[in-house]
């Protein structure tokens, strides 16, 4: 069976040219490993080639809206297309860092104390006011967008006064506002890979030069010092890896996903977020894991598609309804 596979990146969001690079990177990687494919931007083009069957297999490369919060995924559910990554809810849940977080909690994972805000329109919020907050959660703290990934639009306020920029800035880009404690802690991050068994990658500790892991610091060699495996005794890398299964199960997660978490005191991990289709760029972290669990990132990208495959494979199969 000839299996043409589309490579899906691009887009609208801010995040667009880091896709572009992902994308191009699974792209090259699936032409050396002999696939049939071809690398799509979300364009007319892509929604034409998806209804009139021309591409059997769909892989998810487009970080940002419409590709990591459900919306794509819904439209191929809906033509009946496999795709790589997690399903409509569990991208939904896993955009909404309110959502994602109100879930861990329930479950019994730890996250940073913060206050949630949808903003009416551009220019106004709701009855909650964050510098009334800033007074309960403490300074210094994170304001950021609840709907965003890739550290976009992220401020870290020290002062009352600082706050109406930080709304502003996230309002560029998102209505609703998240104002999170700053977390004095190491920045521990797991890759997890699989669909019906889970393979957790190596740790890996992000140690930014600038102030904070921003959307510079991610996609600039040189300004974050990345270690991997993270430099942790035996039981607490354990640790870390089971609170990020554990998450990443209670999102109902599958095929790929990043867990940011923090290390509180060499001792206790707080949940940040998950990524559910993370950056597959050569500088990205899931690829560095990957390396250091001895897979290149050829066999990485084929992990992460071979379920879709298998579910290409199953549809196709005699008896199949």
């Amino acid at each position: 069976m000839n299996v043409k596979i589309a490579v899906l990146c691009g887009g609208t969001s801010p995040e667009r040219e880091v896709s572009l690079v992902s994308g191009r990177s699974v792209f090259e990687s699936l032409k050396r490993t002999g696939y049939d494919c071809k690398m799509y931007d979300l364009d007319i083009e892509f929604f034409k080639d998806a209804i009139n069957g021309g591409f059997d297999v769909v892989f998810i490369a487009l970080h940002g809206c419409p590709g990591e919060d459900g919306t794509v995924q819904g439209m191929l559910d809906v033509l009946g297309i496999p795709y790589t990554g997690s399903g409509v809810l569990a991208s939904a849940l896993a955009m909404s860092k309110h959502l994602s977080k109100t879930i861990f909690r329930a479950k019994g994972l730890k996250v940073a104390e913060y206050v949630h805000v949808c903003m009416k329109g551009k220019h106004g919020t709701n009855d909650i006011d964050l510098k009334k907050a800033s007074k309960k959660i403490g300074l210094p703290a994170v304001i950021k967008p609840s709907n965003l990934g890739s550290s976009v639009g992220v401020s870290i306020v020290s002062e009352e006064n600082e706050i109406d920029n930080a709304i502003s800035l996230v309002l560029e880009h998102d209505c609703c506002v998240m104002m999170e404690k700053y977390i004095h802690g190491r920045e521990i991050q797991c890759g997890i890979v699989g669909r019906e068994k889970l393979r957790p990658l190596p740790l890996i500790e992000i140690v930014p030069k600038k102030k904070f892991f921003d959307y510079e610091a991610k996609y600039t060699p040189g300004l974050a010092k990345e270690i991997t495996p993270a430099p942790l005794p035996e039981e607490l890398s354990k640790k870390g890896t089971e609170v990020a299964l554990r998450a990443f199960r209670a999102l109902g997660c599958r095929d790929v996903g990043r867990v940011d978490m923090f290390l509180v005191d060499d001792k206790e991990f707080l949940i940040s977020e998950l990524n559910t289709i993370p950056g597959l760029t050569p500088v990205s972290l899931i690829p560095k894991e990957a390396e250091a669990a001895g897979m290149s990132y050829d066999e990485l990208v084929m992990e992460i598609l071979k379920p879709a495959l298998e579910e290409l494979e199953e549809k196709c199969s005699p008896g199949s309804q």
